[in-house]
């Protein structure tokens, strides 16, 4: 559902209707770690993000023989951003490195969720899902952890409710099951007469109550998360669109009484062709949203985390247009004040031949599910038997990382 000052259809709007009213009759936390009132955001880069470019190992005595023309150097034009010794950022990322440098941002690299194959659709499914194997897509690992948080004495409507906030025009599948959710898109409509509003809700009121409720709090929502003179300029795989969609998100997850889960998900990162100039671009997008989250949650942000995930990374080599294909291993992203940063998770595999998955990928060496698993029971209050029964099924042998949250 989109929620913006637009005229949608009785059947769309009704449709939401469930789990707009179900929030009344969620629970708040019970508890989280240090009496927080956290958030936990996700976002999907689809189409997977080369992190040999995004933070480029320029310590590994092999990587620059095997980047070739697109390896990056810590001088020179166009120079990467040193974060120790043995790894840069890339340098359309300088809100990541500020970041960074005040200990809220990680990066974990050589890492990869179970799926070890090269299909973008299977890849997003398992990174999605949560389910070691493609093809269970009835629900995504983050609704099912959010229906199974612990549970609060209190239900009353207002409070902090555990809630889940899905931003774009179709929600990310991490986010869809039993768990409601508010669903919020930016609008590329233009915007309405001032006065249709009211005589809407007039209208409303006379002849459909339920309808007018649900459009008076959907109209309230697109305020709340695109303000009245703030319109989007691009969808998710444009920079502007990015952006636009990470704001509107940080405003709704803000607010006292409004969603504390969110997700989103950014297009376009299959780099074939012509790595250098479209990761420019795409990388731009991302870390203007690190800002804008940073910005729009305010005093929220102290206890907010969000974690950047791909369904999988490239090849390590770079092929013939100056792209690089399907690979394994990659880079995600741990932003946010509640994060223990300023540094770089990896047990690194080291980029030989010998040391490359199939001769081609960057090994993985890290478990994502492992990652996610310590943010939720650190950040969350979420149990590890939840975890591994019911939002990652069959992954006892995968522990949460410790020390993630500050």
């Amino acid at each position: 559902m989109t929620c913006e000052l637009m005229t949608p259809t009785r059947r769309a709007v009704l449709g939401a209707s469930g789990a707009l009213f179900a929030w009344a009759f969620i629970p708040r936390f019970a508890h989280a770690a240090g009496g927080r009132d956290p958030r936990f955001i996700t976002i999907i880069l689809r189409g997977a993000l080369d992190g040999l470019t995004a933070v480029p190992p320029v310590g590994d005595p092999d990587y620059q023989a095997l980047r070739q023309a697109i390896a990056m150097t810590t001088s020179g034009p166009e120079a990467a951003l040193p974060l120790d010794s043995f790894f840069a950022l890339h340098p359309s990322m300088p809100n990541f490195n500020r970041l960074y440098r005040a200990g809220q941002a990680a990066v974990v690299h050589a890492s990869a969720t179970p799926y070890r194959d090269r299909s973008h659709f299977d890849g997003q499914d398992v990174l999605e899902s949560g389910y070691e194997m493609p093809g269970r897509v009835e629900s995504g690992w983050l609704n099912r952890m959010l229906e199974g948080l612990p549970k609060g004495d209190k239900v009353s409507p207002g409070a902090s409710e555990i809630r889940g906030l899905s931003v774009g025009a179709n929600a990310p599948l991490v986010i869809r099951g039993e768990a409601p959710v508010l669903g919020w898109s930016p609008s590329t409509l233009q915007p309405v007469s001032d006065d249709l509003p009211p005589r809407l809700m007039d209208l409303y009121n006379h002849t459909d109550p339920l309808f007018a409720k649900i459009l008076t709090e959907g109209i309230s929502t697109g305020k709340i998360a695109a303000g009245l003179d703030v319109k989007a300029k691009g969808g998710p795989g444009d920079p502007t669109g990015m952006e636009q969609m990470a704001r509107g998100a940080a405003r709704l997850l803000a607010q006292d009484d409004g969603p504390r889960v969110a997700a989103l998900a950014f297009e376009g990162w299959d780099t074939h062709a012509g790595e250098v100039d479209r990761l420019n671009k795409l990388l731009v997008g991302l870390d203007n949203s690190f800002a804008a989250f940073q910005q729009e949650l305010g005093p929220a942000w102290k206890d907010t985390a969000i974690l950047v995930a791909t369904e999988f990374g490239r090849t390590a080599q770079v092929n013939g247009t100056q792209g690089t294909d399907h690979g394994t291993g990659t880079a995600a992203f741990l932003a946010g004040g509640a994060i223990k940063g300023g540094r770089i998770i990896a047990d690194w595999p080291g980029l030989k031949q010998a040391q490359l998955r199939d001769g081609r990928d960057l090994a993985a060496t890290t478990d994502l599910r492992a990652v996610v698993k310590g943010i939720a029971v650190d950040l969350l209050g979420a149990s590890p038997a939840l975890l591994t029964r019911d939002v990652f099924p069959g992954s006892d042998h995968v522990l949460p990382m410790k020390g993630l949250i500050a």
